[in-house]
């Protein structure tokens, strides 16, 4: 699992139109098996964190980036988020849905090339670098596909 620190401009509007449900009611009304198993799966997503101006901390997932937790330090937001990963893959289960797998389990056999100038991939590589990302790849795909995950 990695953390990655982000700018947490881009959940703004989110945040201002969010309702907060603490995962620790939710938990209290699921089976403890299914806890068991939920808190197996959400433990292999990928946690990223932003930093918030308000709220200190802003953690979600790449596998369900719908699903955000806040606090405010960098570990109690990671925490959190475990947590609320967990009661989402748990009721998930309970409602017959089928949680996502893993972005570490999925296979990527399908390859984009993107041409840049030098100016744009020194950019992208420090951004990536200083994000946590392990290179350009993964920044581009996971910045990419946070945007339009959080578009639907």
């Amino acid at each position: 699992m990695s953390t990655n620190l982000r700018d947490g401009s881009g959940a703004k509007e989110f945040l201002e139109n969010r309702t907060k449900t603490s995962p620790t009611d939710l938990k209290h009304s699921l089976k403890a098996t299914l806890l068991r198993k939920a808190k197996k799966i959400a433990g292999e997503y990928r946690i990223t964190i932003e930093r918030n101006e308000r709220l200190g901390f802003i953690g979600s997932s790449v596998e369900l980036p719908t699903v955000f937790a806040d606090a405010r330090t960098a570990e109690m937001c990671y925490q959190a988020t475990q947590e609320a990963l967990m009661v989402a893959v748990a009721t998930m289960i309970e409602c017959g849905q089928r949680p996502p797998q893993p972005a570490s389990a999925k296979k990527r056999n399908e390859q984009v090339n993107v041409r840049l100038t030098s100016e744009e991939k020194i950019l992208l590589s420090n951004a990536a670098s200083s994000l946590g990302f392990k290179g350009i790849s993964d920044f581009i795909r996971n910045t990419a596909l946070n945007r339009i995950l959080s578009n639907h």
